[in-house]
């Protein structure tokens, strides 16, 4: 049994329908995407999480565990790369458009920084690509049994001892701030790591990984939103003959056994042989894997740990505005990022543990996907729409335990009175807000703290320290999802279905471990539900 079908859980159920495994995903919602899921209203459906798609050739792995790919999918799957990925806009009025592509970013980087700052790009692009070569296949994709892991095995100390000749473990906003002349260009190569949780200023540098995957490899966006990807995964997997019921909870599970003690004393479950659904049925199973967030996976019987560090949280409003609006705004971008004057201290502002609050000069993401997705546009009586997002960072409800019912809408109007003011004429009257998502929001969907990027990205909740995907104890529960291995992100939840499968169906090819530990079943074709 999978439990969740976000693209975490699809790629597990591929994953493992593809290893010959009998598979049920068991999905609550009445659609499939999880975080990258989708609102649906009158005339039009919106993204309802995940904007920005990064390593599509995931998406294909996942697909090709059952032999299916994007262009035979029904439908098929249509993925462009954006170009530019984003378009930045700051607070003394200039602009820069981030290009994958070396020669047009260096171009545009002597447009708007001057030509000594093209060489310092350069050398920022060459090391943030050998981060990524450093840190990929051994610290990402790959599960890890233990921190010892990391030197003991041999493939794995050489990738460490990359990392820390390339300065990984120092912090990335100061060693970017050291390589390039100019902060604006550096604020487009550190934002970033708001994705894993962090400020800039305090990011491990091994989170360059990130920027590099935004800036030099690429950012995608399929037809149909990124609700697609999980749509077509799910159609691969149904194809295949796996079984998919959504609008059904799982409460619980039924073990038999009892599991070893952890290393606190604490006797963990034996192995679990049914679940309990909210309709009264229980299903069988042989295996489980768990994707619902860290946050919530007490109520399952499973436990977490009590010390976790939530990411900071946002606050995002969806819903359309006329084009007669937006095309008389400064920038026309599928993503723009306008950043304010401050930097450093708005991080601050929202990122304690404890004391958080708004951000006083917000940097905020706008998202129109029509402008990549002309079929995204609405006609109406009144005229032409688009849908629209925007996303301001804001602290997690352990940092500000704020009123959100009550908050929420007064600060969204700061938000779009700020965009107002900074040329986005129109917006506070034209955009009509079809739903509000707060910490608040994400808190009733159990995520951790009220913050849709769970578990921080502390060197303490990193890589081999974040919460595992195995617990052991000699139970059949295998964890995916961005709150454990490896993290944050559209390719990392991939990446973690991925993992999870492999411990199932005892593959650890990334770990080169003699023998991993696995789920054990009694035949290679058991019921994996």
């Amino acid at each position: 049994m999978v439990v969740g079908a976000g693209l975490a859980g699809l790629a597990a159920a591929l994953y493992l329908k593809g290893a010959g495994r009998a598979v049920t995903v068991v999905e609550r919602a009445d659609h499939v995407g999880g975080r990258v899921g989708r609102y649906r209203f009158a005339d039009y459906d919106i993204d309802s999480g995940a904007t920005v798609l990064t390593l599509p050739e995931l998406i294909d792995d996942a697909l090709a565990a059952v032999g299916c790919s994007r262009d035979r999918a029904v439908p098929p799957l249509r993925i462009h790369r954006l170009t530019p990925a984003y378009h930045a806009r700051f607070a003394d009025g200039s602009d820069m458009r981030v290009f994958s592509d070396a020669e047009q970013m260096a171009a545009e980087v002597a447009r708007v920084c001057g030509p000594a700052e093209v060489a310092n790009y350069r050398r920022l692009r060459a090391w943030l690509g050998r981060i990524y070569q450093a840190e990929f296949t051994e610290f990402m994709d790959t599960n890890f049994d233990s921190p010892l892991d990391m030197v003991r095995l041999p493939r794995k100390r050489a990738a460490l001892a990359e990392l820390v000749r390339l300065g990984g473990f120092g912090r990335l906003g100061p060693r970017v701030g050291r390589i390039l002349g100019d902060p604006r260009l550096a604020r487009l190569f550190t934002f970033q790591a708001l994705y894993a949780g962090m400020s800039p200023a305090q990011a491990l540098a091994v989170y360059g990984a990130i920027p590099h995957m935004d800036t030099s490899l690429g950012v995608y966006f399929p037809e149909g939103g990124m609700r697609a990807i999980a749509e077509t995964m799910a159609g691969a997997f149904t194809s295949a003959g796996g079984t998919l019921e959504l609008g059904v909870a799982v409460t619980g599970f039924e073990y038999t056994g009892r599991g070893r003690r952890s290393w606190t004393g604490q006797r963990k479950p034996g192995r679990v042989r049914r679940a309990r659904l909210a309709d009264g049925r229980v299903l069988d199973c042989d295996a489980v894997v768990v994707t619902a967030d860290i946050g919530s996976i007490d109520r399952l019987g499973l436990h977490r740990r009590r010390s976790l560090r939530a990411a900071p949280s946002a606050v995002v409003a969806h819903g359309t505005i006329p084009t007669s609006v937006t095309e008389k705004w400064p920038v026309r971008a599928h993503h723009t990022i306008d950043f304010g004057a401050a930097w450093d201290t708005t991080f601050a502002e929202i990122a304690p543990r404890r004391g958080g609050k708004l951000m006083s000069d917000p940097s905020l993401l706008l998202t129109r996907p029509a402008l990549s997705d002309p079929g995204l546009y609405l006609d109406r009586p009144d005229g032409r729409h688009e849908p629209f997002s925007v996303l301001a960072p804001c602290p997690n409800l352990d940092a500000a335990p704020l009123d959100w019912d009550r908050l929420g809408p007064a600060y969204l109007h700061e938000v779009l009175g700020v965009l107002e003011q900074r040329g986005y004429r129109g917006v506070t009257t034209g955009f009509v807000v079809d739903h509000l998502d707060t910490p608040r929001t994400w808190l009733s969907q159990g995520m951790l703290a009220g913050s849709p990027f769970s578990a921080a990205h502390l060197f303490r909740q990193t890589g081999p320290f974040r919460p595992s995907n195995f617990p052991g104890g000699g139970g059949n529960i295998v964890l995916a999802g961005c709150g454990t291995t490896p993290g944050v992100g559209v390719p990392t939840v991939l990446l973690s279905g991925k993992l999870a499968a492999q411990r199932v169906i005892g593959q650890n090819r990334s770990a080169h471990t003699t023998n991993p530990p696995t789920i054990q079943t009694t035949s290679p074709t058991d019921a994996v539900d």
